[in-house]
Parts: structure tokens; sequence; C-alpha cells
């Protein structure tokens, strides 16, 4: 071979001579031949590739100025190829040429012209092929041949130029030209293929995302990024500087390719999973067949069988019987399908990041060779310069080809995650808008939402590493396989510790998760406190209840931060464990080497190279338990998805829309369950209802009226029968839903807007004035369920939305129900009535107001699921059926009530009637308190809330009397009037931007104590030393090898070299050990000291703060920020100082090695510093945008769930899964940079790395001469490790500045203005009030500074034991002047006396825990039935027992199991709503107070607990005073005196009588009430 190509070169192909040399070189012949035919060859394979798009028909593309310049310099390369073949030609057959100079010229002179000049032609004909793709900008395959051609080129280049000036001419200047303009040339190739081709059309596009005009060289660089960091850098990024994303990474593409794969394997999974039911059904009936057979064996013992024997083939077959029913109840769904569609829908991504994975591996073996080879150069002093040049050279080149591979793999399996989790958000929001009720029925929203959140994360999570599976064993086999070629046997000792220490690890993790599991339950608990208190601030405000409250949560802190001190003690061992083991395993590894054979010496080669290996061992050992633990979690993630997306679909054909039909609505016998097999709810229901007519459904309480709405929604499983609908439905739930979104938006509901319509639909719906008081009007935002709304509201926006739809056919439930009597009235009369704005169309309402009956067209009575009589109102009273017979009775029992609720020229007011069997009252309560302001609570759609109810109803035997809902008018008018306030004072919670000031630095570690901080760096920073001493100790180690070389190694010299090298390694293990444990405690002591901080100021801040506050943001400080303070900021601080110390000892440790490092020490620090600058400011930001674009995920998805029925109805499932993509892109496109940002960072801080090793390595070569072959190794192993702890030192950087925002957030809180003090020097005498003697003098107030009076000079005297009710007549006053007593809110002017003594002189708890007030919401905590009444156990039992009797709940507490003792769940939702208004009527028996103030008490219970209450006031009360906030006229005329606000002015105050006789502002209330004076007698 060799002498073939020395005849075609007409010179030497190899010569060992030419490289055996101080100055090398290589022959001529390899330069004309190989290094001519790889770039050529390269660019052949990759031809075709370019050359297809030249068969396609393309649409004519423009030609650009560099697609010009770029064919050009080839033309011009193609002439210099001709060129080169006409000089060749000249030679060998020209005139001047003769017979014995043609015999010279060798073959390769002609060959290789028309070998370039062929691919010069191809290349032409590729680059017109690129042109003609469009979409590419540059092509890598032909930047890597212009590469390669350079890179070849330079051999000959230098080549020439040697041998000019060794001879001191030119021997050949025609070839010597064309070869120097043929390298220029491709230089200018080489720049012009780097740089980006882009059409002027495609410009627009790249300012909307740089990456797809982004180079080959921008792409495995990411230097595309490079304009967002810098804006990052500049000023905090927004929403608005994200990029779109490529059309691969959007929601609706990966949605889409996801979809066609899950329906394939999931198809197949139920094929399966029917096959595997079959199976299982034939076993059972051979297992009964078998069953039989021994029992025919058991009749006759004769034959030999023992009982015995067959008794445990019994007891093995029911064993196995269990745990075979076991699995099969846990996995009752197709299974094993999610895995395969995902690898299905990603594969390409799947393998492209797998090969990187595996080149970066295979690289990342080849640095400790080199290293090698380095250390053995140093020692050779006899070998050439420009051997150790090339050492470094090939280091440097490894090193940044490995870098250039992880990162390209990070990039791959980082989107791969993204990806993973956009597929399966969009599954399982598609599912959800399409499951069935069998299916709904098992998941609850929260855990629906846990769906898209936790479980889609953990896939995320997983997939990103998943190749760490196959990677780690490949890459423990490899490192024991060169360990075992360094150290022989004795790597195997090494591997044998790290074995040994596996179980160690194992029970240390199982210890911990044992450990963390007790403290989630510990922080579950004192957020449950924590909630309960911040949702019933005011009652423990006007209770004085705060301290008893604080004292419990205090205590479960206290158990939470005993856990979690020792589960960080268990980590300190974890982290002493992780810090001695390399050094063990190196200590065991060389005591072992050097201890079995004295011929065996430590050589630096062995030594250095050996711990390089076992650092990359390190990694993998690492993360192998980790990824299998993080499988094992996302088992279960899967098994849940699997379940949920496999579940069973809505039935799609319930619901027929047959035009042939002459009937709008029609039912024929239908029998409909909530589930497949569950008991028919409706049963043989047979409907027409005519087009244009309206229909009531009236009935008892679960007889089945929401249900026949679902039914005709399609909601429900039919058995039998079937329903028609002929046009489109609008549907106006019982339980109003309302999207997040704009008032206008929530009535248009996707419909085009029309001025004109929208405005007639607002009027109609009474929305007018609820407009006027909006701050933004129509476009003022509503918040999340409607929070900012009242119930009547809500439902009057819920009805606008229907009624705004323009809809066919109507479905109203019950929307009138929670309005009050007039409101009612006006919305039946211009919507619903025979004369509002749907008197056309088709209307089927459910309700419970009698006087609404005789104004339709046909009423359905149901009677349990069963239609009992259809017809009008005159027709069902004359024919004296069960409708009849209910009006007559309920109309006298309610007549009362009538008369004093209704006007005498109104119809009569919304009667709510129930059946005999009726139940809890909270069953009863079906729609929300309209000042419900419950945050977190997830709202519950009609569906769900049926079922619970239909459910409750079926098996509850309680029997209760009847009872009326709460009336919300003058309580919806004061929050109305609040309202614009209220829109105002909740502002957006503002996010963090910019740089964190030094000073939160400075308040945490003021926090955790100056002395601990100072002295656990200190003791780090002498662990770090100890590392850096047994490295150097190592390096004098190495040096016995050079001089005892010839000589036998003495036993104490080695003793003494293992000794002090493991006493090294354990004193390192020891400090940081030692370090941990002080940074733990002084971590726990900050944590202690900012919860017990926050804590108290919480308790201490005025009721304001909670007015204009969501609760989740304040539980959001108490939840995410304190657990930030608690595990990721002590994390993070603990990481940040190792990996500092770890780079300043790495650098110091190259800069004593090889001095002259410091010289390039200074720029690089500088670049690594502003490289690090730009990256936090960037990564900080994104992550903060990242958290704020998830948000609406969750609620969006959360809000869907709630209102599916309501979207179903409107069949309005393509515009909200349109609007769940676009939602969940927002957040992709602020993670997408975020990840891109973190290549970004590490390429550049890996290239920083890389020249660190790169230098370590030149000057080592530079000063081989001064330095022993110890210390090279030392310093270039030292610098192979510095990559990875440069890039995580920045990362720490900016999780510490993300992290510690959280200690900013708590202290915002901490530094919040308190009320007054609890307890003051002025204290009231012991009996305090002994009369309850009241009197205002000139009492002025506001709700804050800048906001107009509500109190306007209240001056009043009220005697003792007076009962004054208190009225208004325009809202607000009533409620303040009950602030005011408490003081909630502070006087602006004036005073009030209690007794003589002036309140605002005394401490709050002074005052407020000598009151009594009983409000309107009954308001209970988690915890015993006695600590809800008497918290700081200040009673005995004996009276406790008595005031529940005086309560009417001794009969309820006596039979209870616990008694006292009895639990009371979340908001005492295991307590029906009477009782726990009772409840209140105890805690205020108990406090016995001459004053006692009720709230509107009794509006949320029923007339049988109304009239108790009422009696034990009178009685037990006779001897306080009274004072009756009154929302109804009725509940007062029994005062002594009325006072009547009007505008924060008392206008009118006397007794009732007097005031109905002056004809004032009382009067015309209570003739407006329907009280006349005859009535108040009668009263009276």
């Amino acid at each position: 071979m060799s002498s073939a190509l020395d005849e075609y070169c007409g010179s030497v192909f190899w010569n060992v001579s030419y490289v055996d040399r101080a100055d090398p070189d290589l022959p001529i012949c390899l330069e004309q031949t190989v290094l001519v035919w790889i770039p050529l060859g390269f660019m052949w394979l990759c031809a075709p590739h370019h050359l297809i798009s030249l068969c396609k028909r393309t649409t004519k593309k423009r030609m650009s100025k560099l697609y010009l310049c770029k064919q050009f310099v080839v033309s011009l390369l193609f002439l210099t190829a001709i060129a080169s073949l006409a000089v060749t030609i000249a030679e060998g057959h020209g005139p001047n040429s003769d017979s014995t100079q043609t015999e010279k010229i060798a073959g390769v002179y002609y060959a290789n012209p028309v070998l370039f000049a062929v691919t010069w032609i191809l290349l032409l004909l590729c680059q017109e092929g690129l042109r003609r793709k469009g979409k590419h900008v540059d092509s890598a395959t032909l930047f890597f041949f212009w590469l390669l051609l350079v890179v070849c080129d330079i051999f000959p280049f230098q080549t020439l130029i040697r041998a000019a000036l060794r001879e001191g001419k030119v021997s050949d200047v025609p070839r010597f030209c064309l070869f120097y303009i043929s390298f220029g040339l491709e230089l200018v190739a080489l720049v012009l293929s780097a740089v980006a081709d882009i059409s002027p059309e495609a410009k627009e596009h790249m300012k909307k995302n740089p990456e797809k005009a982004a180079t080959f060289l921008s792409r495995i660089t990411f230097n595309w990024t490079s304009s967002l960091v810098v804006t990052g850098y500049k000023r905090p990024l927004v929403q608005e500087d994200m990029w779109d994303l490529k059309d691969i990474d959007t929601t609706d593409h990966i949605s889409q390719v996801f979809s066609s794969n899950m329906k394939t394997e999931l198809d197949a999974a139920r094929v399966r999973y029917q096959k595997k039911l079959q199976k299982c059904a034939s076993s059972k009936r051979d297992n009964a067949r078998e069953g039989e057979f021994h029992n025919e064996m058991s009749n006759g013992l004769g034959k030999g069988v023992s009982q015995d024997v067959l008794m445990m083939e019994e007891k093995g077959k029911k064993e196995g019987g269990k745990k075979k029913k076991n699995k099969e109840q846990s996995e009752d769904y197709p299974n094993s399908w999610l895995v395969p569609t995902i690898y299905k829908t990603f594969k390409w991504i799947l393998i492209e990041s797998a090969f990187f994975k595996l080149v970066q591996d295979i690289l990342t073996f080849v640095s400790p060779q080199i290293l090698k080879l380095m250390i053995a150069f140093t020692e050779d002093k006899t070998s050439y310069a420009w051997v150790g040049y090339m050492y470094a050279t090939l280091l440097l080149l490894v090193a940044v080809l490995q870098s250039l591979c992880l990162q390209q793999y990070f990039q791959r399996c980082f989107v791969l995650g993204m990806q993973v989790r956009t597929a399966i958000m969009a599954a399982v929001y598609k599912k959800a808008l399409v499951v069935s009720n069998n299916t709904r029925k098992e998941w609850t929203v929260g855990e629906t939402v846990n769906l898209i959140s936790t479980d889609a994360q953990r896939f995320s999570d997983l997939t990103s590493f998943i190749h760490l599976l196959w990677s780690c064993p490949l890459q423990i086999i490899i490192s024991i396989a060169f360990l075992w070629i360094e150290l022989g046997p004795a790597a195997l000792a090494g591997r044998t510790v790290v074995v040994l220490m596996v179980p160690i690890n194992v029970l240390l993790a199982d210890k911990a998760r044992q450990y963390q599991m007790e403290n989630m339950k510990f922080k579950d608990d004192r957020l449950k406190v924590m909630n309960e208190m911040l949702n019933g601030i005011k009652i423990l405000k006007l209770y004085a209840w705060e301290p008893s409250f604080q004292a419990q949560a205090e205590d479960i802190r206290e158990k939470e931060l005993k856990v979690m001190t020792k589960f960080s003690y268990l980590s300190s061992v974890s982290t002493f464990l992780l810090t001695c083991a390399p050094a063990l395993v190196c200590l065991v590894s060389f005591a072992v080497f050097v201890g079995v054979s004295p011929d065996n010496m430590l050589t630096a080669e062995k030594a250095f190279t050996s711990i390089s290996l076992f650092n990359i061992l390190q990694f993998p050992l690492a993360m192998l338990p980790m990824i299998i633990a993080s499988i094992v979690q996302t088992t279960v993630s899967k098994k849940r998805l699997e379940k949920f997306l496999s579940g069973e679909d809505i039935e799609a054909g319930a619901v027929q829309h047959n035009s042939s039909f002459k009937t709008a609505v029609s039912v024929c016998d239908g029998t409909f369950a909530w589930e497949r097999d569950a008991e028919p709810l409706l049963k043989n229901v047979s409907l027409e209802i005519k087009p244009g007519q309206l229909v009531a459904v009236v009935g008892a309480v679960g007889s089945g009226k929401s249900s026949l709405i679902s039914a005709l929604l399609g909601e429900m499983h039919s058995t039998k029968g079937f329903i028609n609908i002929q046009g489109s439905i609008a549907y106006v739930p019982q339980q109003a839903w309302i999207q997040n979104a704009t008032l206008r938006d929530n009535v248009l509901f996707g419909s085009p807007n029309d001025e004109r319509r929208f405005n007639e639909v607002i009027k109609a719906c009474a929305l007018e004035p609820d407009l006027e008081l909006l701050p933004g009007g129509a476009l003022t935002e509503i918040g999340e369920k409607g929070i900012n709304l009242s119930g009547g509201q809500k439902q009057r926006v819920s009805l606008a939305r229907a009624a705004y739809s323009q809809a066919d056919i109507y479905l109203l439930d019950d929307p009138l129900s929670a309005v009050d009597a007039h409101v009612g009235k006006h919305l039946f009369e211009n919507v619903i009535g025979p004369n509002g704005i749907l008197q056309n169309k088709t209307r089927i309402l459910v309700t419970h107001g009698v006087s609404f009956l005789p104004h339709v067209d046909e009423i359905v009575v149901l009677v349990e699921g069963v239609v009992s009589e259809i017809g009008s109102y005159s027709s069902l009273r004359a024919s004296g059926g069960a409708f009849s017979e209910f009006l007559d009775t309920y109309a006298k029992e309610q007549r009362t009530r009538t008369r004093s609720e209704s006007g005498n020229n109104s119809l009569p007011p919304l009667y709510f009637f129930f059946s005999d069997h009726s139940q809890n009252m909270e069953d009863l309560e079906l729609l929300p308190d309209s000042e419900d302001t419950d945050l977190d609570a997830p709202l519950e759609d009609v569906v769900s809330s049926t079922l619970k109810r239909e459910n409750s109803i079926r098996h509850s035997q309680r029997n209760s009397s009847i009872r009326r809902r709460k009336n919300s008018s003058i309580r919806k008018i004061e929050n109305d009037d609040d309202l614009k306030k209220v829109q105002k004072l909740i502002e957006k919670e503002a996010m963090e931007t910019g740089w964190v000031k030094l000073s939160v630095f400075l308040q945490y570690l003021r926090a955790m104590g100056w002395g601990y901080t100072a002295v656990a760096a200190l003791v780090y920073f002498i662990g770090n030393v100890a590392f850096v001493g047994q490295n150097l100790w190592l390096s004098e180690w190495t040096k016995d090898a050079v001089v005892y070389a010839n000589e036998t190694y003495p036993p104490s010299l080695r003793d003494l070299r293992v000794g002090v090298f493991g006493a090294l390694g354990v004193a390192q293990g020891l400090f940081v050990f030692l370090g941990t444990l002080i940074l733990v405690n002084a971590s726990i002591a900050a944590s202690r000291i900012l919860h017990e901080r926050l804590l108290k100021n919480m308790m201490r801040v005025p009721m304001i703060f909670f007015d204009t506050t969501p609760i989740g943001r304040v539980v959001n400080r108490f939840a995410e920020d304190i657990f930030t303070i608690d595990e990721a900021i002590p994390n993070s601080l603990r990481s940040w100082i190792l990996c500092l110390l770890g780079v300043l000892g790495t650098l110091f440790v190259i800069c004593l090695a090889t001095p002259l490092f410091t010289i390039v020490l200074v720029p690089l620090a500088i670049i690594y510093y502003f490289v690090g600058r730009f990256y936090v400011a960037t990564s900080r930001q994104l992550r903060r945008l990242d958290s704020v674009s998830r948000s609406p995920i969750y609620s969006h998805f959360g809000e869907t769930v709630s209102g599916l029925t309501v979207i179903r109805a409107y069949n309005h499932q393509e515009r909200f899964l349109k609007h769940n993509e676009i939602t969940i892109d927002e957040n992709v496109k602020s993670v997408y940079p975020w990840i891109v940002s973190n290549r970004w960072l590490a390429i550049r801080l890996e290239f920083l790395g890389n020249l660190v090793v790169f230098f370590a390595c030149l000057f080592a070569v530079i000063s081989r001469d001064s330095i022993d072959s110890g210390i090279v190794g030392l310093s270039i192993s030292y610098a192979l490790n510095i990559m990875q702890t440069l890039n995580l030192l920045v990362k720490m950087t900016s999780e510490l500045e993300t992290n510690i925002v959280a200690v900013k957030r708590v202290s915002e809180y901490i530094e919040i203005e308190n009320e007054a003090e609890w307890v003051t020097d002025t204290r009231p005498p012991k009996d305090w009030p002994e009369a309850g003697r009241l009197q205002f003098e000139n009492y002025k107030v506001h709700y804050r500074p800048g906001l107009d009076l509500v109190l306007h000079g209240i001056t009043c005297d009220i005697g003792s034991t007076e009962k004054i009710g208190i009225v208004d007549r325009t809202g607000a006053g009533k409620s303040s002047l009950t602030n005011c007593l408490f003081r909630i809110i502070e006087a602006v002017e004036g005073r009030i006396f209690i007794d003589g003594i002036d309140i605002a002189k005394l401490g709050l708890h002074d005052l407020r825990a000598n009151l009594t007030i009983i409000p309107q919401d009954p308001v209970l905590f988690c915890g015993t039935l006695r600590m809800n009444l008497d918290p700081f156990d200040k009673f005995s039992d004996e009276e406790i027992w008595k005031v529940l009797e005086l309560s009417h709940l001794k009969d309820f507490a006596a039979g209870l199991k616990e008694g006292l003792q009895y639990e009371v769940s979340e908001g005492g939702e295991n307590l029906s709503v009477g009782q726990r208004q009772l409840l209140c009527l105890a805690r205020a028996l108990l406090r016995k107070s001459r004053i006692l103030i009720l709230d509107e008490a009794t509006a949320a219970v029923d007339l049988e607990t109304d009239n108790l209450i009422q009696n034990t006031i009178r009685e037990e009360f006779s001897s306080c005073t009274v004072l009756t906030i009154a929302h109804h006229l009725h509940s007062i005329m029994d005062s002594s005196r009325v006072m009547v606000l009007d505008a924060g002015r008392i206008v009118e105050f006397d007794t009732p009588q007097n005031l109905l006789s002056n004809k004032g502002h009382f009067y015309a209330m209570a003739k407006d009430a329907g009280i006349t004076q005859q009535d108040s007698s009668t009263v009276l």
C-alpha cells in the first residue's frame, strides 16, 4: 500500500524520521493524498442530501448577495483547479517538456486538480440546492467541509513556506502561487459559510424568533440567545420580550402528534385490557368448578386426602386471590400505554440526545488518558517540546468537543422534558373536556389540577435525565476498566468501599424520607391552621383570641422545626460521607496498591490518572440512585395519568338533534343515572316542550330537578329512552360559574360584540347599577370564582351570558334563588317571563318561587325522580293533587314571614319549599355566601355539587323544619357600596425585579446570627485547606517513585504517606460536617425567628390589611416563602460556599504549580464575572416569568373543570381548548429561553474552564524543567475538575439570589404597621362593663386615610340593658358602627365611652374580651368542640355543658362519642349551618359580657333555629345592652329603640311605634318591607 502511494506521489508517503525531531513535519505525499481525500470524501458523502432539492419543483427564490458571493468564490476555486491541471499538462506535454521530465510528473498532480474541479462543480450545485430549500439560512455540512479543508491545508501551507525558507527560493512558483490563492479563497468561503443568508421576509420572523435565523456556529454556541441575555442585563425582562415559539414547540403541534400516537396505543391497551378481563372471567369459572371438585373430595376423607392439606390449599388460594384482587383493583383500567406513546412521539429527539450523550461519555475518558501522557511527558526530559504543546492542544480540543456535545445533549433533553410536559398538560385538558361523570366522580378539581402540575412535571423532570439510566452504568464500567489498567486488583478495593457505602446511603435516604413525610405532615397541619386563622381573622380579633391561635401555630411550628433539625443533621451525615467518599476510595485503593507488593510504587501518572477516573466515577454513582428513585415516583404519576386519560368519555349520542321532530325538547320514556351502574335518579320521564314555551320544573329537594336539566344537557347516563333537542342551548347553572375575565367577556362568552344587544341584556338583568359601581364598568376584571361579585351579581352575570348568547333553548336551573325578591321579580319580568327579552325562546325554568308559577305555560312536577304531574298552574291547582296540597300548606306556614318581607303591591317573594324529609342544613344551602372570600377552595360545578347533594339526601336520616335561604339584599348593597374601594385596594401582587439588595442578605445573616455565620465560613475554609493539603501531600508522595526508583521503599515512609493522606481526607470530611452542622443550627434559628416575627405581626396588623389583601397571598408567605427559607436557602448557601472555596482552592493549586498562570487568571476572572452577571440577571427574571405564567395554566384548568357543564352546554370546548394552548404556549415562551440561557452560560463557562485546562498544560510545558511531574498532575487534574465547579458557582449564585427574595417578601409583611397595643397601662376595672352604658360623642371614622368618612359625627347615649335595633338606608354604616365599638377601625375624631371609660385609651384585648358579638357568618375552626368555645381553657366543663344546654346543643354534644373533644372539621363542615350558629350563641353565653352585638345572626338559619336563638337571647341577655344590626326589619320590631342611619349619620333614633307614627325614614323602609303600625303592635 505504502509503495503504491510512494509511486502515486513520486515521493515518500510516510517515514518516522519526519516527526522524530525538534521541528516535525509531515511528508508531502501524505499532505497530497490523505489530507486532500478527508475533506473531499466528506463533501461527496454529504452532497446527495443537498442535491435532492434540485430534483424537486420549487417556486423561484431570489438570489441574495451572499449566495452570489459564495458561488463566485467557488467558481474562482474551480478556475484555480483548472489552472493547476493546465500547469501539470503544460509541464508534462508542453513545448518545453522532454520525455525524461514526463516520467517524473507523478499521478497526484493530474488527479488532485481533477478531484478538486469535480468537487467545486458539486459544491456549486449543493449551494444552489441549499438556496432552493428556502428555510435554511446556512448548512452545517458545508461549514464542516470548509473547516476540514482549511485545517488540512494548514499542513502544506507551513511545509511550502518552510521549504522556501530552507532553500532560499520557491522551487515551483506556479503551484506555490495557486495553492496560496486557493487557501485564501477557502478562508473567505469558510467565513461566508458561517454567515446567515436571510431573506428580507425572514428578517421579520427573525425578530420574533432569532433561532430561525441562527447559523450552525451560532446554534452550537447558543450565540443567538445573546440578544435576550443582554436585554435581561440592561433591564428586567417582561413577557413581551419572549420570542415566538418554533412550530414544533407549539402546544398545537405537539398535542396533535401526541394525540394521534396516544389513540393508537390506547386502543391497543384497551384490547389487551378486554382480553385480560375475559381471561379473569374464565379463570373464575374454572376456579368455581375446581371448588366443586374439592367439596366432593373433602366430603369423603376415606380416599386418603388429609383435611389439613385441603385447608392449607384453600387458605393459599384465598391469600393468592386477595393479592390478585388488590392488584386487579389497582389496575382496573388499560395500562402500559403512556410510555410507548411518549417514545413514539419524541423518538427522534431521544435518539439524537442519546448519540450526543454517548459521544460525550466516550470523550470524558479521553481526558485522563491525555493527562497520563502529559505527566509522562514532564517526567521524560528528553522528549521534544512540541509533544507537550500537542498534548495541551489535544486536551483543549477534546474538552471543547466534550462541552459542545454535552450542551447539545442537555439542550435536547430539557426541550424533550418541556415538550413531554406540554403534551401531557394538553392531553389531560383535552380529556377533561370530554370526560364522563363516571370518571369525574373519582377525581376532585384539586386532583385533576395535580395531574397537570405535579404529575406532568415529574414526567418532565424524568425525561430530562432518562439517558442516565444507561449512561451511568456505562460510565461505571469504563471507569473500573481504566482503573484496573492503572492499579490492577487494587482498583477493586476502592470499588468495594463504594459498594459498602450504597446500603449506608440507602438507610440514610430511607430515614430522611421518613423525616420528610413527618415534616410534610406538620407543614400541612400548620398551613391548615394558618389558613383557618386568616379566613377567620375577624372573629379572632372580635373575640381577642389571637394569642391562643398564635400559640397553636407556634406549637406546630416547633414540632416542624424539630423534625427539620433531625432531617438536616441526617443530611449533614450524608454530606460527610459524600465528602469523605472520594478521599476514602483513593486512600483504600492507593494503600492496597502500595501494600500488596513492595515493587508497586505510586507514580504521578498512576495517582492523578486514577484521581481523574475517581472524579468521573463520582457522578454516575451519585446520580444512579436518584434516577431510580425518580422512576419510582414517576411510576405513580404514570398510573394516575393512565387511569385518567383512559377513563370513559361522555356519551356522544346521549342527546339527538333530529330535525323531523316538531317539538323543541322531547324526552321519550327516559331513565337516567349519574353513573353507568348506579341507581337511576330519573325514571320513565316523558316530556314534550313546544318551541317558545316557558316550562317550570318544581319539586322537593332531591326530587331530580337539577338532574333533569343535566340529562337534557347530555351529562347523565341514559339507561332507557332518548332525548331530542332542536337548536342551540344556553344554560344557567344553579351555582353561577364566573370566569376570571372582564365582566364584558363573561357576558359575551366568545360571541361577537354587539353593543346594542349587550346594553339591552345588561339592563334586563338588572346589572346597570352594578356597572356604575364597578371602577371599570363592563371592563372591570372579575377575580377568580367571581371573588369581587356578590352571589346575586354572579347569578345575574350568568343569566346575562345566557340571554346574550341568542340560543334556541334556555335551561335555567334555579337562577332566581340567589337574588332578592324584588330583583327576582325584575329578572322574571324582563328576561325569563312572558314579556321578557327571551319571550320567543324555549325556556325550562327550575324554580322554588311559587309566585312565578301562574305566569308559566306549563309546570312539570317531579317527585322522587318521577314526573308526577304536568300541566298549567290553573289545571294543576284544580286537580287537587300533590302540587295543590303543597301550595295550601306552604302558604299557611309562611303567611307571617310573607307579610314581614314582601311589599303590598309586589309579587310574593321567592319561597323555598322542601319535602318533609329534608335533612342537614348544609345540604340545603346550595348556594355560596355572597361574601365568600375563600381563595383556595376549589369551586365545584353543578354536576359535582348535585352528585354530592343527592348522595347526601339519600343517606341522611335527619329531619329539620322548613327554612328559607339567606336573603342578601342589604348585604349585597353593602358589598356593592364597597366594591369600588375593593377594586382599587386589591392590587396585582408586585413581581420582584432587578438585583437583590445586599441588605436582604444581611437581614438573613443577622437572623442566622453573626457568630454562627463567621464560624461556619471559617470551618468550611479549614476543610478546604485540608483538601488542598491532601492533594499536595499526594503530589509529594508521587516523588518517592523517583527517589526510590532502584531501591527498596521503606515501609515506615509508606505508612506515613498513607496515614497522613487518610488523616487529611478525614479532617476535610469532619470540617465540612462540622460546618454543615453549624450552618444547620444557624438556618433553623433564622427560620424560627422569621416565622415567629411574621406570625406575630400578622396577628397584629389592622383588619383593613386583610380586607385589601387576598388570603391566598398571605398564605403564600407562610407556605412557599417559609419553605424557601427553611429548605432552599440553607442548601443554596451551603452549596455556594463550597463551590466558591472549591474554585479558589483550584486556582490556588494551579498558580502554586505554575506561577505563570497568574498572568491569564485576571482576564479570565473578569470574563467569568461578566458572563455570570449577565446570566444571573436574565435567569432570575426568566424564572419569575415562568412562575407568573404558570399560574394561569392551573387557574384556567381549575376554572374549566369547575365550569365544565356550562362549557359543554354552550358547545365551546374548541374555544377553551385553543385558550389552553395559548396559555401553555405563553408559559413555554419563558421556559424555553431559560433552558437556552442555561446552555448559553454553560458553553461559555466550560470554554473558560477549557482555557484554564489549556493554560495549565501550556505553562506546565513551558516550565517543565523547573517543576516535577507530581505538581503537573495535581495542577491539570484540578483544572479538569474546575469546569463543573465554575458552572455550578454561577448557578448557585443565581439560585441564592432567586431564593433570598423570600426573605424580602416575608420582611415586607413583618414591617407592616400594627394596630394599637393589645394591653396598655390603662386597664379597666375587673367587672367592667358593669352597667353596659354606651355613649358616642361626635364620632367620625373612615376606613383608611384618603377615603371619605363612613360615619359623620355620631352622637348618642344608649342606656344600660337597652335593646337597640340599627338599620341603614344606604349600607356600610351599620357594620362600621360595630367595627368602631371593637376598634377594628379607629376614630378620626370623637370618642366612645363604655360605662364612662374612653375605649381609645384601653388595650384592644381589654376592650374586645369584654364585649360579645354573634356574627352573621358562623365561623368555626379545626379543633375540638371545647376549643371552639373556650380556646384559653378559662372555663370548667360544667360551665361549658351549661351553655350548650342553654344554646340547645346539649343533646347533640352528649350524643357524640367524643363529647366536648369532638373534632370539628375545617370551617365546621361536619356541623349544619344551624348548629354552627348555635355554637356562636354558646360562645356569647360563655363570655356573658354586659354588651352584646347581634350582626344579623339569624340570616343564615332556618325558622326553628331562628326561634331558638331569639328566645335564648331574650331570656339570657335580658340584663344586657343588646345592639342588633338588622338586615330585615321584622327582627328589630320588639327593640327598645331603633337607630336609623343614612349615609353615616343618625337620622332617626326612637321607639319603633314613634318612628312609624312620625312617617319618616323608618316608616318608608317599613312600608317597603310590608310592615304596618298594626303589624308592629302585633309583634310587640
